[in-house]
């Protein structure tokens, strides 16, 4: 394995302020002069995660590309260094979010049924200004509402590479057929 190429391939991703896909990162190899296969690209990259595997940080493989990260477990190590706060979540927008997510594309009627009560305009705004979500289209009905799918911002956020990397929705159980009913009457 070519030395060089794998500190230049480390340098892009540790001077990117974004996920990188390996055919851009072979189109910024090439135009330093280099001229490289993307599987050539792929072995590079698992070249780095072995050199890091005993240290604080990873490549991780998102929706979007490749980035170098702070491993998880030290996380906490580093909190403190930023002082801004990110606005916290509301338990609404978690929700409008998670349907969004388990259920695209979506309307915000199909929301408002799920979650059985209006979803205010400042909730969607705020997502599509995360760009959590975008519109993919509108439903042939009246009115032709917006439909609603997330973006790859918003694996990249959860570190995800896929949507099929959120958990599994829990079973629904039908509580009438629970024997609590009856310890409870």
């Amino acid at each position: 394995m070519n030395l060089k190429i794998i500190n230049s391939i480390e340098a892009i991703l540790y001077g990117a302020a974004r996920p990188i896909r390996l055919s851009e990162l072979r189109g910024i190899l090439e135009s330093d002069g280099m001229s490289i296969e993307l599987s050539e690209i792929k072995k590079s990259i698992n070249v780095l995660e072995d050199r890091y595997k005993d240290t604080s940080i990873e490549i991780k493989e998102v929706a979007s590309g490749y980035r170098i990260q702070i491993k998880e477990e030290h996380s906490s190590s580093i909190g403190h260094l930023w002082s801004d706060k990110t606005p916290r979540i509301s338990k609404a927008l978690m929700e409008t979010i998670s349907i969004i997510a388990y259920k695209q594309p979506v309307t915000r009627g199909d929301i408002e049924d799920i979650r059985g009560v209006t979803v205010s305009t400042r909730s969607i705004r705020t997502l599509l200004e995360r760009n959590w979500i975008k519109v993919s289209g509108y439903r042939d009905v009246p009115g032709r509402p917006a439909l609603y799918v997330t973006t790859k911002n918003f694996l990249d956020d959860l570190d995800m590479k896929n949507i099929s990397d959120l958990p599994q929705l829990p079973d629904i159980v039908d509580i009438e057929d629970k024997e609590v009913i009856s310890e409870a009457v």
